[in-house]
């Protein structure tokens, strides 16, 4: 199997334009990015007068800029195999031979496609390795993971045994994306992927919850008064001064702050649970 993005054209929008079958069809289309009004239209190959077309179909969006880049440009990094702990995480056009992984190896099959993060993000193999440890040590069964992504988190918690994870994100490509790799790893009966503000999940009742998002949705999500009702908690995406915040937060709260991670002195992963 071959890399399907190996190179990116890239079309950017003032606002969202009503995609058509033209578009949503047509064979180089690899999905579209809506974020704070504007509109990222992604290709495998050429598209200028496809997408003159539909700027013209809609009149009220402006098409603002157009990228031709890499693969590995618009990600920061190779898509390539790596692990976690145990977890073995490769794109489908990359795995390694059953004979390199060891028994007890779990393969974790990652499209990220045009979702930024190849996974290889501090916060991203963070959450991966206490997730691991909570997993195995914890009688972990129901995971909510907000801010999914590419839904790398659920898929780990998945692998590792978890029968019940929900996938969460606000943006749609990502939601797409990470129904994708449920499907490439066929775990369609354990994790279920949907669109939702994170913050409106908190009454959903789990074991863990793991939150690997922006400071301004987190500082929401730890306020609710459903989230003392997660016995584990992995709280994640935060820079220093944030990760601050959240510590002072959860101070007078009656749980217990087992480990901060920031190996990179950079960015914070908080590992929890409730007393």
């Amino acid at each position: 199997m071959k890399n399907p993005y190996e190179h990116l054209y890239i079309y950017n929008f003032d606002r969202t334009p009503v995609l058509d079958k033209a578009i949503e069809s047509h064979d180089n289309f690899l999905g579209n990015w809506e974020e704070d009004g504007t509109a990222f239209l992604f290709f495998s190959a050429p598209a200028d007068s496809l997408v003159s077309g539909l700027a013209a179909r809609n009149p009220d969006t402006v098409l603002v800029d157009r990228y031709e880049m890499s693969c590995e440009d618009w990600h920061g990094d190779r898509i390539e195999p790596y692990r976690v702990e145990n977890l073995c995480i490769a794109p489908p056009w990359e795995r390694p031979d059953r004979d390199e992984m060891g028994a007890d190896d779990h393969e974790v099959l990652l499209d990220p496609g045009v979702v930024f993060g190849t996974g290889r993000h501090q916060t991203t193999e963070d959450c991966l390795t206490l997730i691991h440890r909570v997993c195995t040590r914890e009688s972990i069964d129901r995971v909510v993971d907000i801010g999914t992504g590419t839904g790398l988190l659920s898929l780990g918690a998945a692998a590792l045994g978890c029968s019940k994870v929900l996938a969460c994100d606000f943006n749609l490509l990502a939601v797409k994306t990470t129904l994708k790799n449920i499907r490439l790893n066929r775990f369609e009966s354990q994790v279920l992927a949907f669109q939702a503000r994170g913050e409106d999940l908190m009454d959903i009742p789990c074991d863990l919850l793991v939150a690997n998002i922006h400071y301004d949705v987190m500082q929401h999500i730890i306020a609710h008064e459903g989230f003392l009702g997660k016995p584990w908690f992995i709280l994640s995406g935060l820079l220093n001064s944030e990760a601050r915040k959240v510590m002072d937060f959860l101070k007078p709260l009656p749980v217990h702050v087992i480990e901060r991670r920031c190996p990179d002195g950079i960015w914070n992963t908080i590992l929890g649970r409730r007393l």
